[in-house]
């Protein structure tokens, strides 16, 4: 089940030399990397956060979901809005919007406030993400377009490898509002970025918002996002509690943190790589591979997680084969969705958030239950497995239609 995504040609960018390209996916790689150290650093700081704001850390976690949330508002909301706006500018707004969102939760008062401003950090999330895929694919031959896909979504493990061990780093020693701060830096040097490297796009006047919203009228849209909310979801009810798994359960100090977000990050980037040709082969074969992958490893982390070596190399693993899934995901969004190019691709992020915001609520729930922080794995196996009977149904309903248009 090969897929090759189509783009609107219309508001594709005009052809660019190989070196203005490659400058072009960097500044977008970095509003990427801008979001996941915002998305992935609050996981790393839980204990901080929660103490700074006076609540346990099962209800820090929904400071978490509250950003998720805002990923699956702003996505299919902005999409449609912005339908007709010029994807540069569009780009450009987003982020902007972005830096001011984690400025306020750096300068948040009470854990209230603070719930509020990253719901609303979390609004250009999934928009950027879905816009900037588009971009890039628009950049290069039909060939080449996971891969360049997969790029702009390097940002993310980047992230994780540099920005969220750093911020986590900063946040332990300078207070958790720092690390939001620096975030809105690094928003506000992709704006520049953008500004500076990315080419002139024109808007599309016959696309409207109601054009996007067909996308919601296709089966396989919706299915697609089902295996992301549901099936990736199993990722973050495991390491959303990773700072206290690693200080309670492997029995490190919290020192050790960084190195297994560090670990993350290293396995999201080979992911992310493997992920773009990956896709350039098999959308469909890929995406049930690390499904499975993906369930494997959370059940082997709840035994692994008591050993330091082996805890580390098993987060590596599931953020390997998490973030195939992701560009698999993606890539998958910008061809069924047809004609609703913004609204298919930036509804990806909007699943994965609703993944993050169900893994962490879920994991919250057996914590809070007394079941410990290694039940948090099963809880993501488990959802790996219904992620997979999703893909199941969208397999059979892709060989009904094959078989009605043959009939």
């Amino acid at each position: 089940m090969t897929i090759t995504p189509t783009l609107n040609r219309r508001t594709a960018p005009p052809p660019r030399t190989g070196r203005h390209t490659t400058l072009a996916i960097i500044a977008l790689a970095m509003g990427g990397f801008a979001i996941g150290t915002t998305e992935f650093v609050t996981m790393g700081l839980l204990p901080e956060l929660a103490r700074g704001v006076d609540v346990s850390i099962p209800a820090a976690g929904h400071v978490i979901s509250a950003y998720a949330l805002g990923v699956v508002v702003g996505a299919p909301l902005i999409a449609v809005l912005g339908a007709r706006l010029p994807r540069r500018g569009l780009l450009i707004a987003l982020m902007a919007a972005f830096a001011l969102g984690n400025g306020a939760s750096a300068l948040a008062v009470s854990y209230e406030s603070l719930v509020v401003a990253r719901f609303f950090s979390g609004l250009p999330h999934g928009a950027f993400f879905g816009v900037a895929s588009l971009v890039a694919a628009a950049m290069v031959a039909p060939h080449r377009k996971g891969r360049a896909v997969s790029l702009v979504m390097l940002g993310l493990p980047v992230a994780n490898v540099v920005g969220v061990p750093a911020a986590t780093w900063m946040g332990q020693q300078l207070g958790w509002r720092s690390a939001y701060l620096a975030v809105a830096v690094l928003g506000l040097v992709t704006v520049l970025s953008v500004v500076a490297f990315l080419p002139s796009t024109p808007a599309n006047p016959s696309a409207t918002g109601r054009q996007e919203l067909q996308a919601f009228r296709r089966p396989q849209v919706w299915l697609t996002l089902m295996v992301g909310a549901v099936g990736f979801g199993g990722m973050f009810a495991m390491y959303s509690y990773i700072a206290p798994t690693v200080t309670d359960v492997t029995g490190l100090s919290a020192s050790a943190i960084p190195l297994f977000l560090l670990a993350f990050g290293v396995g999201g980037i080979v992911g992310t790589v493997l992920g773009g040709h990956l896709a350039d082969w098999s959308i469909f074969r890929s995406l049930i591979a690390s499904s499975v992958a993906m369930g494997l490893a959370l059940a082997l982390f709840t035994v692994t997680a008591h050993e330091p070596v082996a805890a580390v190399v098993t987060v590596f693993t599931v953020a390997a084969v998490g973030s195939v899934l992701v560009v698999t995901l993606q890539m998958r969004l910008m061809h069924v969705a047809g004609d609703a190019q913004t609204l298919g691709a930036a509804m990806n992020h909007a699943s994965l958030n609703a993944a993050n915001a169900l893994g962490a609520w879920l994991g919250g729930l057996v914590i809070a239950a007394g079941y410990g922080y290694t039940a948090t794995s099963w809880v993501g196996a488990g959802l790996s497995a219904a992620g997979l009977l999703v893909l199941a149904v969208s397999a059979v309903l892709h060989r009904r239609g094959l078989a009605q248009r043959a009939g």
